[in-house]
């Protein structure tokens, strides 16, 4: 009895030892695993913070540049609006003029400079192969190269050795008078540009003029001289002198590049023709 009592004893002793090493066994883990949890919740919210800071740096980049985008449409909308409001307010009779003067100077200027840089031609080239034709083939020969060759200089150069027969005298006045007739083809057209340098500001003026009436026909009813009024109709018609300057000053620089173009090609010429008669000569050609 005593051995049974004994044994139920150690049995007992035994569960309760096995028991409490569980428990504590149990306890660990329970503490390791909330450990764990707590430092995944560290890393996930590390990482979740790292994750939102680029994304945050992006967004902001963004909507930096779609900021940057609207204030440019905003700038050249405005300044379109803007050129379309003054013109508006100028008055489209005087305005649309200005800018009718504007349009068909320009037309013509570029026409202008397109013929004039097309007349341009290499005279010392030319003249190397007159003087090697008239050495080897003759006044022929020499007129095959100058009417196969395009421009002015070529043209006085042809005329001239037309007249060769009649004398060096007559090659002469026959250059002379030729190349009157090819400066008034160089010039042709300026006198159009020349007309509306001085038409855009005279018309912008008569617009300034009839807007100034204008005001003081609106302060005679008003019956007060508001300076509202004042401002508003002084500013509607110097508008119009504005426009006409704007253009004027335009198409003076291109008539002065016109012009600086004709003198080189007439220089050309003359210098050219002048070459042209001592070749002539050289070579015993006249009479």
């Amino acid at each position: 009895m005593k051995k049974l009592l004994t044994l139920f004893a150690l049995v007992g002793m035994l569960a309760m030892g096995y028991s409490t090493s569980v428990m504590a066994q149990q306890e660990e883990e329970g503490a390791d695993s909330t450990e764990m949890s707590s430092d995944t919740t560290v890393v996930e919210e590390d990482t979740i913070v790292v994750a939102d800071e680029p994304t945050e740096e992006i967004a902001a980049t963004e909507s930096t540049m779609d900021d940057e985008g609207e204030e440019e449409e905003e700038e050249s909308a405005t300044f379109h609006q803007k050129v379309k409001e003054k013109f508006i307010e100028g008055g489209w009779e005087f305005m649309g003029a200005v800018l009718l003067c504007l349009i068909i100077g320009l037309a013509i200027s570029i026409e202008r400079i397109i013929t004039l840089n097309l007349a341009t031609t290499n005279t010392d080239k030319l003249l190397a192969n007159v003087e090697d034709a008239l050495a080897s083939g003759g006044v022929d020969a020499a007129k095959e190269v100058t009417t196969n060759t395009k421009g002015p200089v070529a043209s006085i150069f042809t005329q001239g050795l037309l007249r060769m027969s009649e004398g060096i005298e007559m090659v002469e006045k026959s250059i002379i008078a030729y190349g009157s007739v090819e400066m008034g083809k160089l010039e042709k057209g300026l006198v159009w540009v020349s007309l509306f340098i001085a038409l855009a500001p005279m018309l912008g003026f008569m617009g300034t003029v009839i807007g100034m009436i204008g005001a003081f026909d609106a302060i005679e009813a008003a019956g007060d001289i508001s300076p509202q009024i004042v401002a508003n109709g002084i500013k509607v018609a110097l508008l119009t002198t504005v426009a006409g300057l704007i253009v004027g000053v335009i198409l003076q620089v291109f008539y002065n590049y016109l012009v600086s173009k004709v003198d080189s090609l007439v220089n050309n010429m003359e210098d050219a023709s002048i070459t042209l008669v001592d070749l002539l000569v050289k070579h015993n050609l006249t009479k």
